[in-house]
Order: C-alpha cells, then sequence, then structure tokens
C-alpha cells in the first residue's frame, strides 16, 4: 500500500503505525466523516505461496471483520467498516490513542507494573472477555500486544484474527490444517498446543499468562526456544508469581495460579466467575495508591481510571416545573431530560404524559435522567462508544420501567441512533431513526416537534448515505410542517429550510437553491440581524452556490463580504472566518487569479497553524491547498517542499497517537 492512496474512494492513507504477519496497520483519514481511522490492510503476497494458503489467509482476514464488526463493547475495539479494494481486503477501526502492554512493560523497561494498574487491567479485560464469549465468540490470540491502555485509561482488545465463534469448528479445522500458527507461545493454553478442544477458558488461561507477565516482568514459561515454552505449558507448573514479586498481594497470585491451571476444569468457570474473583480480592486487599499521593485516603474508594471526567449530569433531587394544562395530549412537550428543558413552541417543557405504563418513582426516574446525562457527556467529549454503552443500558431499563412506546424511551432510542451515526455506522443509524421516526409519529402525532427532529435526523443520515433525493423530499415536507404549526420565521422553521437549500445543491438544483438562500437570509436578517451567524451561514451557502453555476465574479465578491462580516463579528481567527477566506481563495483560482489566491491560501495555512499547531489535520490540508497552488504557478520546487514538510508532520503526529 501507498502514502496517501485512498482506499475504496473515501480512506486516505497517511503513514504506517503497525506491522505483522498478516498486514499492515495504517493512520488513516475518513474523507466522508472527517475524523481519523485506523486501517488494517492485507499484505499483498507474491507468487510463491500456495492458492489454497493465500486463500485461508483471506478467508481470515474476512472473519476477524466479521467477528470484530458484531462486538459493540467498551472494552473491544470498534469496526467501522469493511471491504476489498484493487484486490486488497481492508478492515476500518477507530483509531486508538494509547499503548498496548508489551509497549507499556517495554516503556516500564520490563519491570513489573503496579499492582493497582494490574488489578485494574485484569477487571477491564475480564469484562469485555465476558461479553465476547456471551457471543460465542472465543478470541485465542489474547496476548500484551493485543491489549491496547488508551490515555484515559480505557482498556481495549483488538485484533480479532484467529478467533472463532464456538459453534463454528469447520472453519477450525480448515485453518489449522494448513499449519498456519493458531497462537502466540508464550500466551497459549495447554488445549491449544494440544490440538484439543478449545472453549472460552483458553482466553482465560492467556489472560492468566498477561497478568503474570504484568505484574513480575516476565511471562509465565520465559525459557529459551519456542518449542520449551510449549513444553513448559503443557508440563510445566508456573512458578508462583509472588517469588518473584514479593509484594503482589496473595489473592491476585492465587488467581493468577487458578487461571493457569492446566486442565481448564480448574480455572475459574467463565469471565464472569473471574469478575467476582477479583472484586472480592480487591474487597480484601484494596490496591492502594502510592503513599505520596494526596488522595489515597481510608475513607475514599478508588475508581477505575476510565471513570476519570465523567458527570452525573442534573442532581437527582432538581426540581422539576409544574405541568402545565395542555388541551391535546399529543402535543406534550417530552421531559427535558433530552429536549433541554424548552418548549420548541417558546413556553417551559412540561412533564411527558406516560403513554404506555406508569412512572416509575421519582428516585429511579431521576437515576435515569443522571445516567442519560451521562451518555450526552460523553458524546459531546468524542467518547461515541462509550456513550453508546450508556445509551444502550439507559434504553433497556426505560423499556423495562416505561414501556417501549413511552416518549422518554423513544427520546432515548433517538439518540442512541444518532450516536450509531456518529460511530460511522450509518445503515444501523439509518434503520433505527427510520423506527424512532414512525413510533414518534403513531405516539405523539405527525406534527409534534419531536416527531420532526427525528425526521430532520432521518433526512440527516439519508444524505451521509448519498441518497439525497429521499433527504431532500423528507427536509422540505419538515420545513413545511414547521411553518405551518410554529410559523415562517421561527428558527426551527429556518433551521429545516437551510437544508432544504443543502439538498438542492448537492443535487445540482443550484438555481433553486440560490432563490432558496436569498429568502433565507432576508428571514434570518429579520430575525437575527445582518451579521447574524446564521444570516452569514446562510449567504455562504448562496456563495457556495454560485461558484457551482460558474457565476464565479459573483461568489467572490459573496465570500469576500462574508469573510469580512465574520472577521468581525467572530475573529479573524475563528473556524468560520477561515472557511470563509478559503472560500476566496477558490474562487479567485477558478477566475485565474493564482497569484491573490496563493495569498489567501497563505494567510488561511498560518491561521491555521497558529491557532491549531502544525500537525493539526485543518493546519495540514491548508498546507497541501498551498502547495497546490504553488504547483498552479508553476513553483513546483517550493510545492514538492511543502508537501514533504507536511508528510514530516504527519508522521510526527502519528509517532506522538501512538
Amino acid at each position: 500500500m501507498a502514502e496517501n492512496r485512498l482506499v475504496q474512494g473515501r480512506y486516505r492513507l497517511l503513514d504506517t503505525i503497525g506491522r505483522g504477519g498478516m498486514g499492515e496497520v495504517w493512520r488513516a483519514r475518513d474523507e466522508s466523516l472527517g475524523r481519523q481511522v485506523a486501517v488494517k490492510c492485507l499484505k499483498p503476497l507474491g507468487p510463491r505461496h500456495e492458492p489454497s494458503f493465500l486463500q485461508v489467509l483471506r478467508e481470515r482476514f474476512r472473519r476477524e471483520a466479521r467477528v470484530a464488526a458484531a462486538l459493540q463493547h467498551r472494552g473491544i475495539t470498534v469496526v467501522h467498516d469493511f471491504g476489498e479494494d484493487a484486490g486488497t481486503l481492508f478492515i476500518v477501526m477507530e483509531l486508538l490513542n494509547g499503548r498496548n502492554l508489551s509497549q507499556l512493560l517495554d516503556d516500564n523497561r520490563r519491570q513489573p507494573l503496579p499492582v493497582r494498574d494490574v488489578v485494574e487491567i485484569a477487571e477491564q479485560v475480564t469484562a469485555a472477555l465476558a461479553y465476547t464469549h456471551e457471543q460465542a465468540v472465543v478470541h485465542r490470540d489474547l496476548k500484551p500486544a493485543n491489549i491496547v491502555r488508551t490515555t484515559d485509561g480505557t482498556v481495549k482488545i483488538c485484533d480479532f484474527g484467529i478467533a472463532r465463534l464456538g459453534h463454528d469448528i469447520g472453519f477450525t479445522a480448515r485453518l489449522t490444517g494448513t499449519g498456519i500458527a493458531m497462537g502466540s507461545p508464550h500466551y497459549m493454553s495447554p488445549e491449544q498446543i494440544g490440538a484439543h478442544a478449545i472453549d472460552h477458558r483458553s482466553d482465560l488461561y492467556s489472560l492468566g499468562c498477561v497478568l503474570y507477565e504484568l505484574a513480575t516482568g516476565v511471562p509465565p514459561f520465559d525459557l529459551g526456544d519456542a518449542w520449551a515454552v510449549l513444553v513448559g505449558h503443557r508440563d510445566t507448573a508456573p512458578a508462583p508469581p509472588r517469588t518473584l514479586r514479593p509484594d503482589l498481594p496473595e489473592p491476585y497470585e492465587r488467581i493468577m495460579l487458578e487461571l493457569l491451571a492446566k486442565d481448564p476444569d480448574d480455572r475459574p468457570r467463565d469471565a464472569d466467575d473471574l469478575a467476582k474473583r477479583l472484586a472480592d480480592a480487591r474487597h480484601r486487599h484494596p490496591a492502594r495508591r502510592a503513599p505520596a499521593d494526596p488522595d489515597d485516603t481510608a475513607a475514599t474508594p478508588r475508581l477505575p481510571s476510565w471513570t476519570r471526567g465523567m458527570t452525573l449530569g442534573s442532581p437527582a433531587g432538581a426540581a422539576r416545573r409544574p405541568p402545565r394544562p395542555t388541551a391535546d395530549p399529543a402535543t406534550t412537550v417530552l421531559t427535558d431530560t433530552w429536549t433541554g428543558g424548552g418548549d420548541p413552541r417558546g413556553g417551559d417543557a412540561s412533564p411527558a404524559v406516560p403513554l404506555a405504563s406508569p412512572a416509575p418513582p421519582d428516585d429511579r426516574r431521576a437515576a435515569l435522567t443522571g445516567r442519560l446525562e451521562s451518555a450526552h457527556a460523553l458524546s459531546r467529549r468524542g467518547r461515541y462508544f462509550d456513550a453508546h454503552q450508556c445509551y444502550a443500558e439507559v434504553l433497556a431499563d426505560q423499556q423495562r420501567a416505561l414501556g417501549p412506546d413511552h416518549p422518554d424511551t423513544l427520546g432515548c432510542r433517538h439518540h442512541l441512533a444518532r450516536n450509531l451515526g456518529r460511530l460511522g455506522r450509518l445503515e444501523d443509524c439509518l434503520a433505527m431513526t427510520r423506527e424512532v421516526a414512525e413510533a414518534r409519529a403513531r405516539v405523539l402525532g405527525a406534527r409534534h416537534p419531536d416527531t420532526l427532529t427525528t425526521r430532520c435526523e432521518l433526512a440527516h443520515v439519508l444524505g451521509k448515505l448519498g441518497n439525497w433525493a429521499a433527504a431532500l423530499q423528507i427536509y422540505q415536507q419538515v420545513a413545511a410542517a414547521r411553518a405551518a404549526a410554529l410559523g415562517p420565521d421561527h428558527p426551527d422553521t429556518l433551521a429545516a429550510r437551510y437544508e432544504v437549500g443543502i439538498g438542492l445543491g448537492r443535487l445540482g438544483r443550484s438555481a433553486e437553491a440560490l432563490a432558496l438562500y436569498r429568502d433565507l437570509i432576508a428571514a434570518r436578517t429579520r430575525t437575527q440581524g445582518a451579521d447574524g451567524p446564521d444570516t452569514l451561514r446562510a449567504r455562504h451557502g448562496l456563495g457556495v452556490n454560485l461558484g457551482q453555476l460558474g457565476r464565479w465574479q459573483e461568489a467572490l465578491v459573496e465570500a469576500r463580504e462574508v469573510a469580512a462580516a465574520r472577521e468581525r463579528v467572530l475573529g479573524p481567527d475563528h473556524p468560520d472566518t477561515l472557511v470563509s477566506r478559503r472560500e476566496t481563495a477558490v474562487a479567485l483560482g477558478w477566475l485565474g487569479r493564482w497569484n491573490d489566491a496563493l495569498d489567501g491560501y497563505r494567510q488561511v495555512a498560518d491561521a491555521r497553524e497558529r491557532v491549531l499547531g502544525a500537525a493539526h489535520p485543518d493546519a495540514l490540508t491548508s498546507q497541501s491547498d498551498l502547495a497546490q497552488c504553488l504547483e498552479q504557478l508553476g513553483r513546483a520546487d517550493e510545492a514538492a517542499a511543502l508537501h514533504r514538510r507536511v508528510a514530516s508532520l504527519r508522521r510526527q503526529r502519528a509517532r506522538r497517537e501512538r
């Protein structure tokens, strides 16, 4: 694979961040969603390999994608996409910011990790294994290099390359029949070595090997060659960890030795059983902080590091507004749990009317509200997978307590669906959003503000999937319904009309978009003023569509005026100001005024580098714009030097993020 290659027209490969037996892992940019991801590519293999061998490797790679994509847990790396491009199989995964456990040991000069870190890692990996085993998936290659601890303390299992479903024996037989190594010697269970039946307890043995190494600095059988290591796993009892690490609490030594039992029946029966043993050990012998830590008090129990920064949301006892009489239950606004406490029609929010079952006690409902706020906070911080887990748990409780059609339940489903889109699971997001829109229309009414909000989200997802014709139709219907219910100048009506303009432009109907944007600018000016952010946003849309119609001189005038207004209102370095200044440079380029465009591109690049840093993705994009402009001016040497600088900065950024 080559740097800067565009995979399947979407994923721009930036630089390699890892290599293994099956392939390479690249840091990449998802051009559709504007986020960084990791792309794992199956290495092209030469003709010296037998076709059957290549087929097995390809099947194994596809299997990793299918297995990993089906797993949704905070302790498992998220898989966003999978496919084949020009004969190369690839998997798109979340880009983890952290270190794998092997690297952590290397960072610590192969010395044992602190006991509290070993305990936290053990508990989080155990929780992830409990989930995967419930899905009948056995990892079969658990080792320090396949477990990552991110910068916020979350521990994630990676690389399901040789995982198998518990009921899929035939696939395993086909793979092992090729002679491909099915695991790593230092972490293989005795049953793997002896080719006996393998189940979830094999993963528990491998976890025991990992914990032993974290706690002592060496694997349980640190012998001279691979064969001696395998024989050790099969025939030799490991040295008790406390002979190498005397300060290791005895309960944890006992757990490690139980995990390393030769007979699977002598190990903990499953990951849930292991979790209970770890909790009991923590209770009996807490892993304390270093004495110098001022927070290390007996009265304050230590929470796992991944809980740092989480919020409980609104206080459970917060006062609620009294209900406001309404003649029509179908127009009752949802609780301020997710509407923010404001009625879209301008009044205060009233409590939701229970439609499916009696409301739960106040303390239970308050707890659900607090947990929902925690999910919102995680989503706002970009921790979409953690938010997904939280939303799913709250939804399950709401369905039990309130019923599937209660407005609060539907509100949580709305947010869960939206978060699926942020995770890149657009098809799942589309299906759930459509279901919520239909349910809200049935329960609340087709013109209820919350129904229309979900329909807007449905149109948004359709647009991301490229179905702009359907998206435009929904936006037009929502705009008409809001105009009838709220008035033509209501902010929600104008927001929907702006999205109609986006849809028209995407479908090449720029002449219609121009007329819409002109009306929208007039309405926004009446309600918000000529310099209001939404007024300027509509003017920006007008300029973009002028350009799409080839009316570049008019587009240039509009872009300059909007840039000047945004600089006056928002400041010279505000992101919106810089976007308008870039649009000005684009128009100058189309008019053949490349010297003037060069000044604009340089100003934007300098501002983004000053504000965001040289290695920020937006700053790098601006530097690339500048290099392309230099090429247009025939200044190839300067352009090449700038391209090299961008590539170097991207590599530096990748190294910092590892």
